[in-house]
């Protein structure tokens, strides 16, 4: 029994320094050097005994610098050379600063969440008039808080209503979309219903002013 015990420690156990010593007689019986032994607290325990520290130092009793590594050169590091501030980049953080603290109005046409659509039958120019407030708001509507469908019924709804009552200019507020995971969904519907299916009737629409809602809304002009 004890004999085949012994024969199963002999198989599974992991014994990396077994040859160790056979190994530094040989090289001392070359002329060669032979590491410096450990303490004899080191060579005497069992390794279950060591810290990590002695494990380590047992274990390094072979390794020898290469010394042909220390001759290999460094590839130098050239960092890359600084950018001047121009004035145009000055003038630029200035404008965002006095945005940021509500000292200057943003000017919307400059944002790309900017919507500008016209009529094919009718000029540019009236986009902008539009824009800049130039036709009272008769009507409005509020998309916030619907989901997608509900939405479209509520703008046909709202759409045949004006378009019965004569109203030429009303206002859809579709929000920006700033807490959704799937961006301004409503604000794109809305683009694609007003210059799809309902622009026959439509003359033009665009972003409304900052004190109208801004990037969240829209004037429409009703033919």
């Amino acid at each position: 029994m004890k004999t085949k015990k012994k024969q199963m420690q002999d198989s599974f156990s992991f014994q990396p320094f077994k040859d160790l010593k056979r190994i530094m007689e040989n090289r001392k019986a070359q002329g060669g050097a032979v590491p410096s032994s450990p303490p004899s607290s080191v060579r005497e325990r069992k390794e279950e005994e060591m810290s990590d520290d002695e494990l380590f130092l047992k274990a390094m009793q072979e390794v020898r610098e290469i010394e042909e590594f220390r001759k290999i050169p460094l590839p130098e590091r050239k960092s890359p050379p600084l950018r001047r501030r121009t004035s145009s980049d000055l003038e630029a953080l200035r404008a965002l600063d006095e945005i940021a603290r509500g000292r200057r109005p943003v000017h919307l046409p400059d944002t790309q969440e900017y919507v500008e659509w016209v009529n094919p039958d009718y000029h540019g120019e009236i986009a902008r008039k539009l824009h800049c407030g130039l036709f009272s708001v008769q009507d409005c509507l509020d998309l916030h808080g619907l989901i997608l469908d509900e939405a479209e019924a509520e703008v046909e709804k709202f759409l045949r209503g004006s378009l019965a009552r004569r109203l030429r200019c009303i206002k859809v507020i579709h929000g920006r979309g700033l807490r959704s995971p799937h961006g301004p969904v409503l604000k794109e519907a809305l683009i694609r219903w007003l210059s799809g299916h309902y622009r026959r009737h439509i003359i033009a629409f665009v972003t409304a002013r900052q004190c109208d809602g801004g990037l969240g809304a829209l004037y429409v002009l009703l033919q």
